[in-house]
Formats: structure tokens, C-alpha cells, sequence
């Protein structure tokens, strides 16, 4: 009996020295190299945290790992193209990677739209979107995505204002007077706009509804063939931005009648909003804000937030944006998601009054 159980004492014993030296890791000895690993990565994500450049989801994941992509659906340097590489250098600061700005052009912004609906839901692809987000939907019997359905808003970013200017030989120095003259001349006074479904198309039928007015609407096929048209004394009217008619008023080549927001342009502050002018809540700008593909989590939404709307209204970049002609505008997600929807259906008003199709 005694050998027995020396025997089993002798092959437990061996059994354990043989399962340790096959299974090191779950000796004491090597566990400690995993635990101060795992230990240091939870120090450098918590002080990552801690200084906004990431954050984590509720799975644990942490956000920015990689660049973040911006695209766009206007061309290089435009309004869009100039406001987002403003925001991109700051954005990149706070959220501790690079931001890529990407501009895809076409179909009205469309094609930006959809790369940026079909992306992963992750929050390193956003869109810069502009305004004919929500006017295409009343332009186009279908898209391949839909505003509200496919997208999660962060926030609006800034407003581009436009002006209502006359050549100098139009006989009106207000937005009255030129309600009583298109009054007088019902469907005889034309103003341009760079192309049928634009912000500044929808602008003068916004004006000539809220007037109660006819006007002749000529569409060129970008901004600066309609506002040389009206300049050449062509056109009656037109709806420039506040940065192209400027140097114009300077000049004595036009006169600014109202700007088109509820708020007045820093670099017109002797003009009159429309909505001062008798149109009361008149309100029509172009604008960009930020969206992310739907499904991106609640946490990456508000920390994209909270960095765009640092940045944009951070002094320096405030004072760019209106030597550009541009009000910052930033929201809450909520807000702006509000706001698409107003717009959305705003847009879908003017293209059935003005009977809006595109070829």
C-alpha cells in the first residue's frame, strides 16, 4: 500500500511539472509581462481620453483608431471646399488624427451623398453637407438614400448670405421699392441664379412668394455668368453672395437692396435683412454642416460635437469665415436635424409653387 501511494504522489507530481512547463502562461511568472501590457494600454487610452484626442463606445472600442474622411459634393474651392479645410487643421488637433478632405462633385451633390450613406457606420467617414441636400429630394423622384432615414446629424456648421442686388439703372434703393415695381411690372422683372434647384434660385422664388410677385427667373450655368448678366445690365436682379457683390457696390457696378438672413452680414452692416425690410422671416442662405452615416454611435456623435463646435467658433476661425462671407451657425445634433427637416420641406414648397424641374 505504502509503494502505491508513493507511486501516485511521484506521478502527480510529475504530471504537474509537465502541464506547467506545456502551459507557461498560466504560471504567475508570465502573466505579469500580459497584466502590465494590458495595464500600460489602459493608462495611455484613459489619459487619451482624458485629453479629448479619443473616445471609447459602449463596446469598449476607441475612436479616432485611424484618419477621419471628409467628403464633400462641391468642387475645389468653393464656399464648401475653403470652410471645411478652415475647420480640418483644428478638428485634427482635438481629435488626435488627421482629418482628409475628399470633394466629389456631381449630380447635385448626390454622389458625395450616397458614398457617404453606404459607408461604416463608425464615424472616420463624414460628409460636409451643403444645402441641396435637402432639395433634391423635391427635385428627383428617387435617390438612392434618404436624408433623414440614411444620415446622423452633428451639426450645422455656418450659413453663406446672399444679397438682393440691382444694376445701378433699376429705379429702387430698397427691398420695397422693388416689391412695387415687380408689382407694377408683374413677370417683366428677371433675376438670375446659377442654375435651376440652386440655393440662390430658390431665394428669389422665396422672395417673389413671399412678396406675392412675378419674376422671370433666368438660370445661368454658374455664378459668376449671373452676376455678369446683371452687371452688363442684362438682368434685372441678382442673388450674389455678400463676398462676390461687394467689390461690385464698391465699384458702383450694383446696388444691394437686403441681404437674404435673419441676421445682418458683418461686412454690410449698414444693410437691411429682408426680414427688417417687410418680409417678415425671411430666411434663405446656403449652409454646411457635418453628417455621419446612420447607425455611427451616440458617444462618437457627441464627441464630434463637441470638436466642431469648439472649433468653429474659435476666434480665429470665426473672423475667416466672415472675411468669407460666412455666419458660423453651430448646433446641437438635435437642432440641426430639426433644421434639415425644415429645410426639407421649405425647399419642397418653393419647387412646387415655382414649378421646378430639371431636365
Amino acid at each position: 500500500m505504502r509503494k502505491l501511494i508513493g507511486a501516485f504522489i511521484t506521478c502527480v507530481g510529475l504530471c504537474i511539472v509537465d502541464a506547467s512547463a506545456q502551459t507557461p502562461s498560466t504560471s504567475p511568472r508570465a502573466e505579469a509581462p500580459s497584466f502590465a501590457l494590458r495595464l500600460a494600454q489602459a493608462e495611455r487610452k484613459g489619459a487619451l481620453e482624458a485629453s479629448g484626442q479619443t473616445t471609447s463606445t459602449s463596446s469598449g472600442h476607441a475612436y479616432p483608431v485611424k484618419p477621419v474622411r471628409v467628403i464633400l459634393g462641391t468642387a475645389a474651392g468653393g464656399t464648401g471646399d475653403i470652410s471645411v479645410r478652415m475647420l480640418a487643421q483644428k478638428m485634427a488637433e482635438s481629435l488626435g488624427q488627421p482629418i482628409v478632405v475628399e470633394t466629389r462633385p456631381g449630380a447635385g451633390g448626390a454622389i458625395a451623398d450616397e458614398a457617404v450613406a453606404r459607408s461604416q457606420p463608425d464615424g472616420h467617414t463624414l460628409l460636409y453637407a451643403a444645402g441641396a441636400i435637402t432639395t433634391l429630394p423635391a427635385l428627383r423622384a428617387k435617390l438612392p438614400y434618404d436624408v433623414e432615414r440614411d444620415f446622423a446629424p452633428i451639426s450645422l456648421v455656418m450659413l453663406t448670405v446672399f444679397t438682393f442686388a440691382v444694376h445701378p439703372s433699376v429705379p429702387v434703393r430698397d427691398a420695397q421699392g422693388l416689391i412695387a415695381l415687380a408689382r407694377a411690372r408683374p413677370g417683366q422683372l428677371a433675376f438670375s441664379s446659377p442654375g435651376i434647384g440652386t440655393s440662390g434660385h430658390l431665394a428669389g422664388e422665396a422672395f417673389a412668394m413671399m412678396a406675392g410677385v412675378k419674376m422671370l427667373h433666368v438660370p445661368y450655368k454658374g455664378a459668376p455668368e449671373a452676376i455678369v448678366a446683371v452687371v452688363a445690365g442684362q438682368i434685372d436682379i441678382g442673388v450674389p453672395t455678400v463676398t462676390v457683390a461687394l467689390p461690385l457696390v464698391n465699384q458702383g457696378k450694383l446696388r444691394v437692396l437686403a441681404v437674404s438672413t435673419l441676421k445682418r452680414s458683418a461686412l454690410m452692416p449698414s444693410v437691411p435683412t429682408l426680414d427688417e425690410s417687410g418680409l417678415k422671416g425671411y430666411q434663405r442662405a446656403g449652409w454646411n454642416g457635418f453628417l455621419a452615416p446612420a447607425g455611427v454611435p451616440r458617444e462618437i456623435i457627441t464627441r464630434l460635437n463637441t470638436v466642431i463646435v469648439k472649433t468653429a467658433n474659435a476666434p480665429e476661425i470665426r473672423e475667416a469665415m466672415v472675411k468669407q462671407g460666412l455666419q458660423v451657425q453651430t448646433t446641437t445634433p438635435e437642432e440641426f436635424a430639426a433644421f434639415i427637416r425644415s429645410e426639407r420641406a421649405q425647399n419642397a414648397k418653393l419647387v412646387k409653387f415655382a414649378g421646378i424641374k430639371i431636365e
